[in-house]
């Protein structure tokens, strides 16, 4: 017992039959197409359709590791883009709190620096002006005591405006 296909399958597969035959037309018409097969690589795959055919399905099939290929290397780029850019901000974060804390220190340092500076001036220039100045006169008691007496005419050059 076999069985009849239906008629509106076998209307199916001429429509199908059809709508294929047009595409092959339109493809075998397009100009790129007639290029290709004028060019010496066209003619040579159209005399040797095996290898044409062979080289067909290798495209076909190479066609996804191909793309996630491409694909790990746009993945790859992306973050490396973000890690450089995350590194970088790292290292000028770093940078900037030593610079910042360099700066703390040298500052501390000068005024430390300047700040024994000063009292080391203070300190010199009374020292100086102590050793360098006109010393009053030491006269001796009669009851042995070392008295200063200071005589006005001893300074009267000295402080003359």
């Amino acid at each position: 017992m076999t069985k009849e296909e239906p008629p509106s399958t076998t209307r199916d597969l001429q429509e199908l039959q059809k709508k294929l035959s047009l595409l092959i037309e339109s493809f075998q018409n397009n100009s790129k197409v007639i290029a290709f097969l004028k060019s010496p690589v066209g003619q040579y795959l159209d005399r040797h359709p095996f290898l044409a055919l062979t080289l067909l399905v290798f495209v076909a099939v190479s066609a996804v590791p191909v793309g996630f290929f491409l694909l790990l290397v746009v993945l790859t780029f992306l973050v490396a883009l973000v890690g450089v850019l995350l590194l970088e901000g790292l290292v000028i974060s770093v940078g900037g709190l030593s610079l910042l804390c360099v700066l703390c220190g040298l500052g501390f340092v000068s005024v430390t620096v300047s700040g024994i500076l000063m009292v080391s001036y203070m300190v010199v220039s009374s020292l100086i002006n102590y050793w360098f100045s006109p010393r009053p006169l030491m006269q001796q008691n009669p009851s042995g005591e070392c008295q200063l007496a200071m005589k006005s005419t001893d300074f009267e050059g000295l402080y003359q405006e």
